[in-house]
């Protein structure tokens, strides 16, 4: 893998990661138009660039990560975990939602990483959801959105997360939609999406970079990093714009987009195509 492709990459990535088109069907596009080869630091450089789209929504809410810790505004008298509860409130819940993606991930980790192999499943998940997508805006018109999210929510929500292991239905789609079911609205789901996303792509960065770290090395750490840095500024602008977006107009566009994508896919591979960035 050499820069300009590091710098593509890192576009695809920036712009797809916290969209609701999946990340993951459009890196499959992405590597084989490049001709990009599977090898064990492309498998690292493609898990470990989330790294600098998580620092982007560390960036932009950094004020929610480091806002100051109100537990003297518990009663002195309170129980200890009544008041730790309080300071830590926030990191809390993003714990709570974690933990059904941490558990089936592991659980699961060897039948996830098969259906990765398969572009078919990316395919036909960037249809379904595409269609989902579609109606998403008149399934869940509520005139008084409850923007509180609160323990059970977010435990509710960490399920939805659990859906998107599948290959091409998309970990921000699947989150917002999480989030819609509990009556949160459209900009509150999305920001919870994206704050969710930092346990849980920090978490399967640091697995992979464990398990392939050797594969770096003085030729590729700075094509390495200029993914990272490429992918933090581009998620910047993804995040900002689909927010405004999402907030005015819905889902409708997202859910042609992935439909088309998905169809041109399945088009290619029976049109016998190889897209399998695994070999």
């Amino acid at each position: 893998m050499n820069f300009i492709q590091a710098i593509i990459i890192g576009i695809v990535e920036g712009i797809s990661e916290f969209l609701p088109i999946s990340s993951t069907g459009h890196m499959i596009i992405a590597q084989k138009l490049l001709g990009i080869q599977s090898t064990e630091f492309v498998k690292l450089f493609t898990v470990n660039i989330q790294f600098g789209a998580i620092l982007s929504v560390i960036f932009l809410y950094w004020k929610r990560f480091l806002e100051p810790v109100y537990a003297q505004k518990v009663a002195s008298s309170a129980p200890a975990w009544e008041k730790f509860s309080t300071a830590f409130d926030f990191y809390l819940k993003l714990f709570v939602a974690f933990l059904p993606a941490a558990f089936f991930g592991l659980l699961l980790k060897k039948q996830i990483d098969n259906l990765l192999e398969n572009v078919v499943v990316v395919a036909v998940s960037l249809v379904l959801g595409g269609i989902i997508l579609l109606f998403v805006d008149n399934w869940f018109k509520k005139p008084k959105p409850d923007q509180q999210v609160t323990y059970p929510k977010a435990f509710k929500i960490g399920f939805f997360q659990v859906i998107s292991m599948i290959p091409g239905v998309s970990r921000s789609a699947a989150t917002i939609i999480g989030g819609l079911t509990q009556k949160l609205d459209r900009k509150s789901a999305a920001e919870f999406s994206f704050f969710l996303a930092v346990p849980t792509m920090f978490a399967a960065s640091a697995l992979e970079m464990l398990k392939t770290y050797k594969s770096i090395n003085s030729s590729n750490i700075m094509v390495l990093l200029t993914g990272n840095v490429v992918a933090f500024i581009v998620a910047m602008l993804a995040i900002k714009g689909f927010i405004s977006y999402l907030t005015k107009y819905g889902f409708k566009l997202f859910g042609y987009y992935r439909i088309v994508v998905g169809l041109v896919i399945l088009i290619l591979v029976l049109c016998g195509v190889n897209l399998n960035i695994m070999g």
